[in-house]
């Protein structure tokens, strides 16, 4: 493992995505060594800082407030995020409303990567989020909105933002736009990217060098490597792309097919929204520490107290989305000559830009906002799933920044001979060549996605069953 100390290397120009690119990845994908000692150092890190998560009524929020005539929760200087309500109309006539996260900015995304011994590895951060399972969990270099890293709040300058923002700091291996949760954000995007550097690079003590491969062993671990870095890795190139001549190479359908498909399921759906005063969404029912749905089946809107002492802003207060439930977020794969096919829908969620994103084969993220449908398609398959067809099972959180304890089962399965070969129309074979190409345009795959695609790609290095 790399240490404070650095060698300085020649700069190598990667071609993204490559033959050249993926033989470096797939070096440092082959470099686990050490990997056990991380879980360590995250620990000693929670112990240096002082940490505390409080829930309080929402009359205790600090520079937060209930606006007048429509409850919206927002900020006093209009900037961060507000929480509004939404209103759903089908098109076959069901509607519904709920609380949304409105955040317009887009944040930052990013991972510092550099060779030491010919070997890439990447420069994470024992990250602090007041939603955390466990506090502190492995996340990118820099994971920042726009206005922490303009620093609307006043506090410390935001650690290595600037490889992120000023041109010729580094080579871009990666640079993509990218969605989040398309149920609980309001046409919300981040900038994923991946700068490679040569230079000298000071090490912080909240931060550490881990090669591709010792991230990959972290992600079999609960709640360990956060929603943030997942969604970055999901875009680097891990695997080189297949002859255009090999057997299977263009998969059961063309890219041209495949994204022919996913145009006509986004102009098909019908589905309207608009944003209404938070007091006029049906059915959900304020008290002085929440905002519930009736039913208690979705996720509540709570208030938190925060304190981290290696913060740029060291206190705060702040509203968050609280998870009733862990979600299920499952795919289905199977071998073909040209390398894995993965089984994806294409799932409408009414926060997402377009209206449809590639999804698992299963996505339900806390029991969506409206009732699942029976039943969800190929569900009691991936939970029947037998022990050997079972290639990657883990309790992973979502982004602890908007959400309180919000996890989901993310869940690998190969597909049996059994598995049925009709599918209903929004879903689709994809190869994991067409994945990776695909993964480069913004706003065409969920989150639970990308941390799948992540996911897939550590199965080789982990000794998993599955010649990905």
């Amino acid at each position: 493992m790399a240490r404070a100390a650095e060698t300085r290397t020649a700069d190598r120009p990667a071609r993204h995505p490559s033959t050249e690119a993926a033989a470096r990845l797939a070096r440092s994908a082959a470099a686990v060594e050490g990997a056990e000692e991380v879980p360590g150092w995250l620990a000693d890190r929670r112990r240096a800082g002082t940490f505390r998560v409080e829930r309080i009524p929402f009359d205790r929020l600090e520079k937060w407030h209930t606006e007048a005539g429509t409850g919206d929760l927002v900020h006093e200087s209009g900037r961060f995020f507000a929480i509004r309500g939404l209103e759903v109309r089908e098109e076959d006539g069901r509607a519904w409303s709920q609380p949304i996260i409105c955040q317009p900015e887009t944040g930052i995304l990013g991972i510092l990567a550099k060779e030491f011994d010919g070997v890439l590895h990447f420069l994470m951060q024992a990250k602090m989020e007041p939603g955390n399972i466990g506090t502190i969990q492995l996340g990118p270099t820099v994971q920042a909105t726009r206005s922490n890293y303009t620093r609307v709040h006043q506090g410390l300058a935001t650690p290595y933002i600037e490889y992120f923002l000023a041109a010729g700091r580094g080579t871009v291996l990666t640079d993509v736009l990218q969605s989040e949760q398309g149920d609980s954000f309001l046409r919300k995007r981040n900038r994923n990217l991946v700068v490679e550097v040569t230079g000298e690079v000071e090490v912080r003590p909240d931060w550490r060098w881990l090669t591709l491969g010792q991230i990959h062993r972290l992600l079999a671990v609960d709640n360990l490597v956060n929603m943030d870095a997942r969604t970055v890795l999901s875009s680097l190139p891990l695997r080189p792309p297949a002859p255009a001549d090999a057997e299977g190479a263009e998969g059961v359908h063309s890219d041209t097919e495949v994204l022919s498909w996913l145009n006509e399921l986004k102009t098909r759906q019908g589905r309207e929204t608009s944003l209404v005063p938070l007091d006029r969404v049906d059915r959900w029912r304020r008290t002085e520490t929440e905002i519930a749905h009736t039913e208690r089946r979705h996720q509540r809107v709570v208030a938190v107290s925060v304190v981290a002492g290696n913060r740029e802003v060291t206190r705060w207060t702040q509203p968050l989305l609280a998870a009733e439930r862990t979600g299920l977020a499952a795919l289905v794969v199977r071998p073909s000559p040209a390398g894995p096919q993965l089984l994806l829908q294409g799932l409408s969620q009414p926060g997402t830009f377009d209206g449809v994103e590639l999804a698992p084969t299963v996505q339900c993220v806390s029991d969506g906002f409206s009732d699942l449908p029976e039943p969800v398609p190929f569900l009691d398959l991936v939970l029947a799933a037998p022990p050997e067809r079972v290639l990657y099972s883990a309790v992973l959180s979502e982004e602890g920044g908007r959400f309180l304890r919000r996890a989901n089962r993310y869940l690998i399965t190969a597909a049996g001979a059994d598995f049925p070969t009709d599918l209903p129309d929004h879903y689709r074979w994809v190869t994991a060549d067409q994945v990776q190409r695909f993964i480069q345009f913004g706003n065409h795959f969920t989150v639970e996605a990308r941390t799948l695609v992540t996911c897939l790609g550590s199965l080789r290095d982990r000794g998993a069953r599955w010649s990905a």
